[in-house]
């Protein structure tokens, strides 16, 4: 076989690695990049030792996970006292490494540099999809090396997931990377000083707003193109965020990832399933009205179902009744995007007023609770015959906490009646909250047959929960 020789692929480590050099760091770039919420929780992460595993970061395309890594790096250089020759980070998908196993890899790295016996040394594989039976050989690695704390990262959200969960029982700790909160948003754009300030509560800061006109202004932007990264900090990306998104998220799932790991031949079946379910983002579907508006099989439907959700671009919700029970059949659900922006780039963008911005506002509110990890299981729609509720969580043992309506009118707290069945439920499951109804601009609190109802802006609870769900995230 014709191999590299050592020295070029020396070079081209030292080229990754620029802080093997005195004085050397992460590029100003890189840098300069707003910081994702997310950095604190999983440099931390990476810092412990007292569990022998490898993080294995996952998440939707192009989230920043790359940029991630790069900034823990800078943090550990920075401010935790990890010396540059200790961190190795390597790109797996440049050719000059396709001869090379993670063992290969790891040993060229040790021999670099004299250190102590048992110094710690922190190791980045990126794109890690690229080398085959990747699992394997990283569950080797934390196994033979206790010294190592080792990172995996890669593009294809659903392959890591499939193989981490199926090999890297007890050896692998997976973190994952969403799309930007509403919160997140805001200050990527540099306006969250601007539009939200804090004021202390009883229990906790609550989140007020002196223009709420500007707030949904940046709200809708934010449903449109605002969930990921680059499209909002790179200004040539920015300026047609709806072709990057489809083309370099989306297309990349569904003709490339998805159809690889899983076997797909069928991509225009796949393809028109998801933009169904993207189109009616938030709405209840049954499999039988799913199959026959996207005219896919029944059984296929409920295995693409799975493989779109492994891949970060849908999640499901659960039904549950007047009494908050669970359906014995799961015969009818609602299903969210992860990000609303998805909708915007296979459609068209949205504006102030379309009928159809409410599924856009409904999916936003979902999205922020999938930052908290811990807490997403719980959330539920209610629907009966004479009632239905878009949000209401429910304890461990099911007793309902909390209970959300999503409305983009601000004519509900002047005509309640539409509320009925929602205070019928609230009545009859008491809850230590106030139910929520969310309007367009408006605030406060009425009594509605004997039932305290609180009013809120969609723009401003979208960022109270971004912003509670990463404040709140537990420790890993």
């Amino acid at each position: 076989m014709l191999e590299i020789p050592d020295n070029e692929v020396l070079d081209a480590l030292r080229e990754e690695n620029p802080w093997w050099q005195p004085g050397g760091g992460v590029d100003a770039l890189t840098r300069s990049l707003p910081r994702r919420a997310y950095l604190a929780s999983f440099t931390e992460l990476v810092q412990q030792v007292d569990v022998q595993r490898a993080v294995v970061l996952m998440g939707p395309r192009r989230v920043g996970k790359s940029v991630l890594v790069h900034h823990c790096i800078h943090e550990l250089l920075t401010r935790h006292g990890v010396q540059g020759r200790d961190v190795l980070y390597v790109m797996l998908e440049k050719p000059i490494y396709a001869q090379l196993s993670l063992g290969d890899l790891v040993a060229r790295f040790r021999q670099l540099y004299k250190r102590p016996p048992g110094q710690r040394l922190y190791i980045f594989f990126d794109e890690i999809q690229y080398l085959v039976d990747w699992e394997v050989h990283l569950k080797t690695l934390v196994d033979q090396h206790r010294d190592l704390r080792m990172v995996a990262t890669g593009s294809s959200a659903a392959a890591l997931k499939r193989r981490s969960k199926e090999s890297g029982a007890g050896r692998f700790t997976d973190f994952t990377l969403p799309p930007l909160t509403f919160a997140e948003y805001l200050r990527f754009i540099g306006r969250e000083d601007e539009l939200i300030r804090t004021e202390d509560g009883a229990s906790a800061p609550r989140y007020v707003t002196n223009n709420i006109t500007a707030l949904n202004n940046a709200f809708v932007d934010y449903l449109n193109h605002g969930g990921y990264p680059e499209a909002v900090a790179n200004p040539a990306v920015a300026a047609d965020p709806q072709r990057y998104i489809k083309s370099d998220i989306i297309d990349k799932v569904l003709l490339r990832d998805l159809p690889t790991l899983y076997g797909i031949t069928d991509i225009q079946e796949l393809n028109r399933l998801f933009t169904t379910l993207a189109y009616h983002t938030s709405r209840e579907i049954t499999i039988e009205e799913l199959s026959k508006t996207s005219n896919v099989a029944r059984n296929t439907l409920i295995k693409y179902m799975d493989y779109l959700e492994a891949a970060f671009l849908i999640r499901h919700m659960r039904r549950v009744d007047e009494d908050a029970a669970h359906f014995k059949r799961k015969a009818t659900f609602k299903v969210f995007l992860t990000n609303p922006t998805m909708r915007s780039a296979l459609f068209k963008p949205l504006r102030m007023g379309h009928e159809s911005l409410p599924l856009l506002v409904e999916t936003a509110v979902f999205a922020q609770w999938i930052h908290n990890r811990d807490f997403i299981e719980s959330l539920h729609y209610a629907r009966w015959k004479s009632g239905e509720i878009d949000f209401v969580s429910l304890d461990p043992l099911g007793r309902p906490r909390f209970a959300v309506e999503v409305k983009w009118t601000d004519a509900t707290p002047d005509d309640p009646r539409p509320l009925k069945g929602m205070v019928a439920f609230c009545r009859k499951h008491p809850m230590a909250r106030t139910p929520l109804v969310t309007t367009i601009t408006r605030s406060g609190h009425i009594t509605y047959l004997d039932q305290e109802i609180e009013f809120a802006p969609a723009s401003l609870h979208c960022y109270t929960v971004g912003k509670n769900s990463l404040e709140r995230t537990v420790r890993y």
